[in-house]
């Protein structure tokens, strides 16, 4: 840990004072990647100051992108971003096992409703049911995407429950009698996210998401699937890619 210390009076807040201070510990790798920082108590004695003005520092470098503040768990330097490959077949496990992580999705919810855009995509008829089911992908047991999943009701009634039981979107589709799908299109723009998408992230709601909206079909050209995923920009750095 560095000895820099505040200076009072000398034109720069405070508070701007420590997260340089921090910034400079973590550029020398005395917190490397993935660390968590001192707890704010301990931080306010070493710089002598309230914890208030500690949380206004930490609240700083998390926006300039140097740390990740958790709810509940403390303050963490930032990894590098998790590359995931969009592409005609995408998978997030598979993303996630080529670089030596483990990926699974988890079910937050699911209801049967009547969306006439969304059953436009799934090639419906505009009040046929469609199966909606929010998911949670996370790396590491870490989230890094809130999902809204579309898929037709009365094709996969019991998906739902697969998803839950398998935590894998492939996996469950195969149980469905899927072997195989692929992407047919993507859109990828950047968005804020709303608040419940930003609490399941453990992120701010200022901090942009990438958000890919894309089309999945069977192989025999058949819509499957369509969604609405919602990455942690600064977790995730999304490549496209024509392979498979």
């Amino acid at each position: 840990m560095s000895e820099r210390e505040v200076e009072r009076g000398s034109g720069v807040a405070v508070w701007r004072q420590i997260g340089e201070a921090l910034a400079d510990d973590i550029r020398k790798k005395l917190y490397g990647p993935g660390e968590q920082l001192p707890p704010e108590s301990e931080l306010a004695m070493r710089f002598a100051v309230n914890r208030h003005t500690v949380r206004r520092a930490m609240s700083e470098l998390e926006q300039s992108g140097l740390v990740r503040i958790e709810q509940g768990r403390g303050t963490f330097v930032q990894e590098h971003a998790i590359d995931y490959a969009i592409a005609r077949r995408t998978r997030f496990s598979q993303n996630l096992a080529a670089q030596g992580m483990r990926g699974h999705t988890e079910v937050v919810g699911s209801q049967v409703s009547r969306l006439p855009e969304v059953a436009r995509h799934l090639g419906l008829a505009r009040t046929a049911p469609v199966l909606h089911v929010q998911m949670v992908g996370k790396a590491e047991g870490r989230p890094i995407d809130v999902a809204e999943h579309y898929f037709d009701y009365e094709r996969f009634p019991q998906l739902a429950d697969l998803l839950r039981d398998q935590r894998s979107i492939s996996r469950a589709l195969a149980q469905c009698g899927i072997a195989d799908y692929t992407r047919k299109w993507s859109r990828i723009t950047a968005a804020l996210p709303s608040a419940p998408v930003a609490r399941l992230l453990n992120q701010p709601k200022t901090r942009p998401v990438l958000q890919v909206e894309a089309l999945n079909v069977d192989i025999d050209g058949a819509p499957v699937q369509y969604s609405v995923t919602r990455f942690a920009g600064d977790w995730v750095q999304l490549t496209v890619s024509d392979n498979d």
